[in-house]
Parts: C-alpha cells; structure tokens; sequence
C-alpha cells in the first residue's frame, strides 16, 4: 500500500461538475443534483483501502448526522476496479450496506472526476458551500489505522457545522493520508 496525502487543492476552488452512476441504486448523480443545500461534502473512498475502512463506520454515523441538515454527501470511487477487483460495484454495494451508507457512492471509471477535484488518495475529502466553493479539503481527523486513537470525523465535522452556522472554516487544515487512488495503466 503506497501511503499518499491529499493535494490541498486551493480553498476557494469551485467544485468541478461530475456525471455518475451510483453503485447503489444506478441513477445518474449530477454535482448539480446538490443545489440549494448550505453544503456538499464529496469524499474519495473505496472499499478496500486500510485508511477507509479504518473510518468506515464513522462515515455511515456522519451521513446520518447530516441527513437533515441541509448537507449533501456524495462518495466516489476512482480507483481501477479490473486491477483491484474488492473496489468494484459488488464490493462498493457490501460496503455502503455494511456501515449503513445513506449517502450516493458514485462510480468514477474513467477517473476523470477524480482528476478534475485533484484527488490523490483515500479517503480524500472536499466541502464546498452553497455556492459550490471550496471552504475544506482535508482530513476526516487525526486517527489513522492500527493506533489506540478512534475515528470521530472531528476535524471535518467541524467544518460542515461552520458552513452550515454561516462561520469562516478555519484556514488551518491538514492534509488527508491514505492509500493512494489507484489509477489505471
């Protein structure tokens, strides 16, 4: 597992549109499908990565946090899924059923969104705000795989509850770590 950071794309970016098929239910996702919300959070995840499924159950407990609360949450899997067959549609359905994924887990096979929103690893987290800004991108917090510390989601909680309270999200931010996404030959 080639250990990665996230690339920190620039805070005020607008969040490059998407057209996707989600894994779930197989209707086409739009970025578009998320206007009129305070925020939308997209994460780069996958389901065989060590540093997702670290936070897996966490990222269910987050999707059902905000259900109400004017954030949309959108998941996308980049990674190769003929080179790293666990991350194909079957293991991303398991996965969403598993943690209790409320949220769209969208299927990036030409890895262009990924591209566009400069995405580097997994998971790899992107908040913009009503107005498709980018105001985080980060970490989901400090904890990582195989140490005593649980995953909560702080940090990038923290940020979804300034966006939605009308608050500055703090410009300190730190890069995610994860694997990195794996891209096609």
């Amino acid at each position: 597992m080639a250990r990665t950071e996230s690339t920190m794309l620039a805070l005020g970016t607008s969040a490059p549109t998407f057209d996707l098929t989600d894994a779930i239910s197989g209707s086409v996702i739009t970025r578009d499908h998320f206007k009129g919300n305070k925020a939308m959070l997209v994460m780069f995840i996958c389901p065989h990565c060590p540093y997702v499924k670290h936070i897996e159950k966490e990222l269910g407990a987050l999707g059902r946090a905000y259900q109400d609360k004017s954030v949309a949450i959108v998941a996308i899997n980049s990674n190769d899924a003929v080179a790293y067959p666990a991350d194909n549609p079957d293991g991303m359905r398991a996965q969403a059923e598993a943690f209790d994924f409320n949220f769209p887990y969208l299927i990036d096979e030409s890895q262009e969104v990924a591209k566009a929103y400069q995405a580097a690893c997994t998971p790899d987290f992107y908040l913009f705000d009503a107005d498709f800004q980018l105001v985080y991108r980060g970490q989901f917090d400090g904890s990582r795989p195989n140490q005593e510390k649980a995953a909560t989601g702080c940090d990038l909680r923290a940020a979804i509850d300034a966006v939605l309270a009308g608050t500055p999200v703090t410009a300190d931010q730190c890069a995610s770590l994860g694997c990195n996404i794996k891209w096609k030959q």
